[in-house]
């Protein structure tokens, strides 16, 4: 499995991967993993926007977002995970973390080695800390950031409403320096 950094040629591939993760958010036993109602109409597009606008911009540069992906062995996206920054200058020494794999090969060790590649990306640019947010039903996902070094920071229950159903928020957080 090859994990790279994604450029603004890999974003129709990385869309149509993200919109059969989004499909996922919910279903059939799978929690929530993103805190937005089910949609069936794949990446939303104000979701699109973001993200290619952010690849385009240069670390540093408000709205940037750093992407990698990993390909399977017939180059599928398989995973992804980004770093972005912080909304407001104050906060330029932190990023935040998002990530995803592809269902068939969840617990399999790809979202620990994309968030290895993530934090060692981060640690040479120069950032102190790390930051995430993850809904507080996502066991799986809270435990493998434990694994990889963060702690929770922050809980807040009833954060999102979504499909009617209360739903918390844990902060979580690394420092890299």
């Amino acid at each position: 499995m090859e994990i790279r950094p994604a450029t603004e040629a890999d974003l129709p591939a990385l869309f149509a991967y993200l919109g059969e993760q989004l499909a996922e958010n919910g279903r059939d036993g799978t929690p929530l993993f993103q805190p937005m109602e089910r949609v069936d109409t794949g990446v939303p597009p104000a979701m699109r926007e973001r993200f290619a606008a952010g690849v385009a911009t240069p670390v540093g540069q408000p709205g940037w977002r750093h992407v990698w992906i990993a390909l399977d062995d017939a180059g599928e996206v398989a995973g992804h995970i980004d770093l972005r920054g912080q909304p407001d200058a104050a906060s330029s020494h932190r990023s935040l973390l998002g990530m995803g794999v592809r269902h068939d090969l969840r617990r399999a060790g790809l979202g620990t080695r994309l968030v290895h590649t993530a934090l060692a990306w981060a640690r040479s640019t120069g950032f102190d800390w790390v930051d995430l947010e993850v809904l507080a039903q996502n066991h799986q996902a809270r435990a493998l950031y434990a694994r990889t070094g963060f702690t929770e920071t922050g809980v807040v229950a009833d954060q999102y409403r979504i499909g009617g159903a209360q739903v918390g928020a844990v902060s979580m957080s690394i420092r890299l320096r």
